[in-house]
């Protein structure tokens, strides 16, 4: 195909997403008049689905950029379009009063022929070749980045800082489950690395929170290792509460130490009991004259030994009937420990202990299972103030839905480093006589690959924008749009980076399987994305679906 066909292909690809999209309006109608039961077990996929159709939508924009961005939104559309068409006629026959939306979509001549065409292998061996003029390593490797010049720079600086100090140092902390060393902790701060989300007013480096900034130093960082990546998700989460629900004399007291990496993060929510059902956490908090005692267990809390401060969600309100409404969030100060285990005997009474999971993946900052034994909170560490009393699982919330995006782009910077490891391995070996590179099977995986990469890339960025608009609400507060958009790409980058980080690992045959290869650390790191941050069940059904079924009705 010449660049003219390709465009016109585009417009065709994007025409059929948008019927896709009201066939599956059409599916969430009908469910929101469904018993619940159905509504779970449909619900799921159509939270799949039309994550996925969003990350399609959103690459077909970007396709306009140029012949090789046309060719990965082509791909990656069609692809999607050969999804839905076989999963939603089966998705509507499924749901009572649906209508005929589905089927016909599916078997409609046009979407037939525009899958036939966008969705056929060779569209993605042909993009697979047209990569190969593109310059190695980086997100610049898939196309034009979509982003200006202030994020170019940003991206750009993080990147030299990643390659320079981040990626020697990778597979050492995953071999030998190690922490990240201090010494790249502290360079990191003083690049503004924890202080994306925090206002120049608190020692941050924008007027307002930057999140697609965030989202982009996030994914250079993750390209080298998935655990330093994550340390700023901490800061993050605890800024945007603060921000929107702390005092001033809270946000002047910890968001510049935050900012500058004095004073590093961990977030404790989850319970050995309670995970995703976070309003029924049991880990209690009982005023004691001027401050709080808590008591209770907690776990999976990441870096939670290392870190200075822990934004700690507890029930402050004994009634278990208030359920949500009886949870309050506090900043819990500790010692550092560098250890896989530590124990903390607070000044004012109470005890801290904690001890690392051993994980499959994700190393290099430990998860810990925290037990509180009446440990001394001052009252001053109530986010909010006796205001905030009550409010911890809300201002929990505002910074988890920055942490999925966050998450998302954690999942694109693996998924690209990826990508890189399976393309220059396929270079390099040679199979019956040729590289490996030139088998058309290899060129087919290495485009569908490419294109998937981008698309949750381009979601991404998108989401970060909306998030990113203007809005009333407090210091550096953020619009509320893209908080669906957040989620959906979430739940679509997790699940891709499983699947591409599989075909990376598959295109280095056995020695993907070898851990002399970062492949293989790339494909166990994975998995834990779909996990936290919200289970991909719990993030379709009790977050997605209900915006879905609400604008439906």
């Amino acid at each position: 195909m010449d660049p003219d066909a390709d465009r016109k292909l585009l417009a065709r690809v994007e025409a059929c997403l948008r019927q896709a999209a009201a066939a599956l309006d059409g599916v969430a109608a009908a469910l929101a008049r469904a018993r619940p039961e159905l509504q779970q077990t449909q619900g799921y996929p159509l939270a799949q689905l039309h994550a996925q159709l969003f990350a399609a939508r959103e690459l077909a924009v970007y396709g306009a950029r140029g012949p090789l961005e046309c060719q990965l939104a082509c791909a990656f559309g069609g692809l999607t379009l050969d999804r839905l068409r076989e999963r939603l006629p089966a998705l509507g026959a499924a749901v009572p009063g649906c209508g005929p939306e589905p089927g016909a979509f599916a078997a409609a001549p046009e979407t037939l022929a525009v899958v036939t065409l966008a969705g056929a292998p060779e569209q993605r061996t042909r993009l697979a070749a047209a990569l190969e003029a593109r310059p190695e390593g980086g997100a610049e490797s898939l196309g034009a980045d979509s982003l200006g010049e202030e994020h170019r720079l940003l991206r750009g600086s993080f990147r030299a800082f990643a390659e320079r100090k981040v990626r020697p140092v990778a597979e050492r902390l995953h071999r030998a489950d190690a922490l990240i060393p201090d010494d790249l902790l502290r360079e990191a701060g003083e690049l503004g690395c924890f202080g994306l989300s925090i206002p120049l007013a608190f020692g941050g480096v924008q007027e307002r929170p930057d999140t697609l900034g965030m989202v982009v130093v996030t994914e250079e960082l993750c390209r080298a290792s998935l655990a330093f990546g994550s340390v700023i998700t901490r800061p993050e989460i605890l800024a945007r509460a603060l921000l929107k629900g702390g005092t001033d004399a809270q946000r002047r007291r910890f968001l510049p130490p935050m900012a500058s990496g004095a004073l590093l993060v961990a977030i404790s929510v989850t319970e050995p009991d309670h995970g995703s059902d976070v309003g029924a956490i049991t880990c209690a908090a009982r005023p004691d004259g001027d401050g709080w005692r808590i008591s209770g267990a907690k776990t999976w809390c990441t870096f939670g030994g290392r870190a200075e401060l822990i934004g700690l969600l507890a029930r402050s309100e004994p009634d278990p009937a208030l359920g949500r409404k009886g949870l309050s969030l506090f900043v819990v100060e500790k010692p550092p420990f560098h250890g896989h285990d530590f124990e903390h005997a607070h000044p004012r009474g109470g005890r801290l202990t904690g001890r690392a999971i051993a994980t499959l993946g994700y190393r290099g900052m430990h998860s810990y299972e925290l037990r509180f034994e009446d440990y001394f909170v001052p009252g001053d560490n109530l986010v909010g103030g006796a205001a905030g009393r009550g409010r911890g699982f809300y201002l929990q919330m505002e910074g988890f839905a920055f942490g999925r995006l966050q998450t998302a782009a954690r999942a694109v910077g693996l998924m690209q480093a990826a990508y890189e490891a399976a393309r220059g391995y396929a270079r390099a070996r040679t199979v019956f006589g040729k590289p490996l590179a030139d088998h058309p099977l290899t060129r087919e995986k290495l485009g569908a690959m490419a294109a998937t990469v981008q698309a949750c890339r381009q979601a991404t960025y998108a989401a970060a924008r909306r998030l990113d608009a203007p809005a009333a609400g407090g210091p550096g507060a953020a619009g509320r749009d893209g908080q669906l958009e957040a989620s959906l790409v979430k739940l679509l980058a997790c699940r891709q980076a499983e699947r591409v980080t599989r075909e990376a690992q598959q295109l280095h045959g056995g020695m993907g399987y070898a851990e002399e290869f970062p492949v293989s650390r790339y494909f166990v790191d994975a998995r834990v994305l779909s996990i936290f941050e919200g289970t991909e069940e719990v993030l379709a059904l009790r977050v997605i679906l209900p915006a879905l079924l609400k604008s439906a009705g």
